[in-house]
């Protein structure tokens, strides 16, 4: 072993642990040292990957297809309404909340000469800001960008938010802007302008190369600028792509239908998509037993640049994942074989990194504590020689022990802090969610804003999220670790309802078809998880006018019965009151009242505008002008801050 650890020390491994977990290629070059061999798997050679891109002369010869579009801005800035304009129909009055919570695909002839462009793909991303992955996924497969403004709103958070996407991208995305509602009552393109102008993004009629175009979906007003627009900037990027060979592309969103199982909306990017085709996406394949267009149509093919409804596939695939096309099934399946096979593997890596870590923090720790063991008996060992050297008395000697013994203890207790600050967390509360949704792309976009509320007290841990209604299983875990049931976009059956209803306790189900109310409602639950504040609620306030020294007999100190008048509320003998002294009322005393009188009668409460006299349990020095605050406390819910 010793060997073996002097060999990687040469090699240049600073940490040979015997208990040590390699990786692949540490062990590869470990074994090299000893001239043999470590194999690897050889199913990477049978995986499906894209096909290489086209030369510039090949893809000059290649056809034309049409620009995939993607229209983004602000929530509630009339993306969808214009959207419904260009393809006559009223998807905006049937959003839940009116906003946007899917991407849209549908494609939109425009009139072009013969030879152009004939159509234009769009989509449509959600404005609201828990949306910001969706948005980003759209982005990153579209050809050209509709930034949309408001004419009465101006710049708002996701409009900047856009144009970092269009700005910080990894490749240069075209920028169209759009000023819709023109014909609003406070309409003012001009301004909308300026204030793009001021976020980097440089209009044409403000000397820059971003076309600008004043629409009105309303009054169907620029529909034909804005479609001549996008032609013409599609034509000058020479978008082309095959339309022969196996497709590939991207999946846009990912849901689960009755009768229909795990169907995907895709965007066809290269080659042809076709009924009977097998294609792979991530861990999962389908045949494509059904190829719908954006509309419910049936479709024989897909060619590049249109997007489509595919149904057959095994798994749900995830949103944003890329698609190819595969020669037959049995290579499809070895592929998949292969993908799972390596995320397995990169989990087994991930944790044997967490046990070597955690090894490594005992090691140092142990070691540590060795060498304060060893210090301290070496100290005591000093001590004791000088002892009996006589330069050290008893009393010397025993304080120069208790300061080595402390120091010691103080050095153990810093490095269980420290093993406990690397490796455990601090106590917080948490809500166990289980997240359900209509399509893969809003339950990821549902787990990303609800996985950011809380605070350092409490927060959210997200056990499962997956397509689809409410189902027993998820009942039965949620009761089994005491998690909520979310739901967004779907809705839980009667019977499904009446099993989280008989739990007990009752598994908490909350089903609802817009982002910020479930948002509002998880932040409530997280906040009933924080302890209650004690809250001080002033009942009465009195004022220190006179002082009366009552004598209580030869052995007893007289007592001090302040004159008080009440100045607010109702001040009593059944609540505890305290004493504010000075323009700062700096608090002096807090208790309770000994007695309570006006004159010589007891009373259990005085109320404003009243004069009484006042003693107070176990303090005697009250001053004139003190304050005199009656209050009581009180347990209100905390809230996220």
């Amino acid at each position: 072993m010793r060997k073996l650890q002097f060999r990687m020390e040469q090699i240049g491994f600073d940490d040979t642990r015997p208990d040590r977990l390699l990786k692949l290629e540490d062990a590869e070059l470990v074994a090299a040292e000893y001239n043999c061999v470590v194999s690897a798997s050889e199913e990477a050679a049978f995986d499906i990957y894209p096909r290489p891109e086209p030369s510039a002369e090949e893809r000059a010869k290649l056809p034309l297809r049409p620009p995939v579009v993607t229209i983004m801005g602000h929530v509630d800035h009339g993306k969808t309404t214009l959207l419904d304009t260009l393809r006559s129909t009223s998807v905006a009055q049937g959003e839940a909340g009116g906003i946007t919570q899917h991407i849209g695909a549908f494609s939109v002839p425009v009139n072009r000469p013969e030879g152009a462009i004939s159509s234009v793909t769009f989509l449509d991303t959600p404005g609201h800001a828990a949306f910001s992955t969706m948005r980003s996924r759209g982005t990153s497969v579209t050809d050209i960008v509709v930034l949309v403004v408001a004419a009465d709103d101006s710049v708002m958070p996701q409009t900047r938010e856009v144009i970092s996407l269009v700005r910080d991208g990894e490749r240069k995305v075209p920028l169209v802007v759009a000023i819709t509602k023109i014909d609003a009552p406070k309409a003012d393109p001009h301004k909308v302008r300026y204030d793009l102008f001021a976020e980097g993004v440089e209009v044409e009629e403000l000397g820059g190369d971003v076309p600008c175009v004043e629409v009105s979906a309303k009054q169907k007003q620029g529909l034909d600028t804005l479609d001549e627009t996008l032609a013409v900037l599609a034509e000058m990027g020479e978008l082309r792509a095959e339309t022969s060979g196996p497709a590939e592309g991207r999946i846009l969103e990912s849901r689960v239908e009755k009768g229909r199982g795990n169907v995907a909306t895709v965007l066809v990017q290269r080659g042809v998509l076709q009924s009977g085709d097998i294609i792979a996406c991530g861990t999962t394949w389908a045949k494509v037993r059904q190829l719908l267009q954006p509309d419910g149509r049936s479709a024989k093919q897909v060619l590049p640049g249109y997007a489509a409804q595919v149904a057959g596939w095994r798994e749900l695939p995830k949103a944003g994942d890329e698609f190819l096309g595969a020669l037959d099934e049995a290579k499809c399946k070895r592929a998949i074989e292969h993908r799972k096979r390596v995320l397995e593997e990169q989990a087994l890596l991930y944790d044997a990194e967490q046990i070597d870590q955690e090894r490594r923090r005992k090691a140092e720790a142990d070691a540590l504590r060795e060498r304060t063991e060893q210090m301290t008996r070496k100290e005591l060992s000093r001590i004791q020689r000088a002892q009996e050297d006589g330069s050290l008395d008893a009393d010397a000697v025993a304080k120069a022990v208790r300061e080595q013994r402390l120091a010691a203890e103080l050095a153990a207790k810093g490095d269980a802090g420290a093993s406990a600050g690397a490796g455990g967390k601090a106590e917080r509360a948490e809500l166990n969610l289980i997240l359900k949704g209509d399509v893969s792309g809003t339950v990821e976009a549902l787990a990303g804003a609800v996985s950011h509320i809380g605070n350092a007290a409490a927060g959210v841990r997200i056990v499962s999220q997956s397509v689809g209604d409410p189902t027993e299983s998820d009942v039965n875990t949620a009761h089994a670790i005491g998690a909520h049931i979310i739901g967004f976009h779907v809705k839980a059956p009667k019977s499904i309802q009446t099993s989280a209803s008989r739990c007990q306790p009752p598994v908490p189900l909350h089903c609802d078809d817009v982002i910020y109310r479930l948002m509002d409602h998880v932040t409530d639950k997280v906040a009933a998880l924080l302890p209650p504040i004690d809250e001080m609620r002033v009942l009465g306030e009195a004022n220190v006018a006179q002082l009366f020294h009552i004598k209580q007999g030869q052995r007893r100190a007289p007592k001090c019965i302040a004159g008080c008048r009440v100045t607010n509320g109702t001040v009593s003998r059944a609540n505890e009151i305290r004493i504010l002294r000075g323009d700062e009322r700096k608090e002096v005393f807090r208790g309770r009242l000994d007695t309570l009188r006006q004159v010589k009668k007891d009373v259990s409460e005085m109320r404003k505008g009243t004069e009484c006299g006042m003693s107070f349990d176990g303090f005697d020095d009250v001053q004139i002008d003190d304050k005199i605050q009656c209050f009581t406390m009180v347990q209100v819910p905390a809230t996220l801050k």
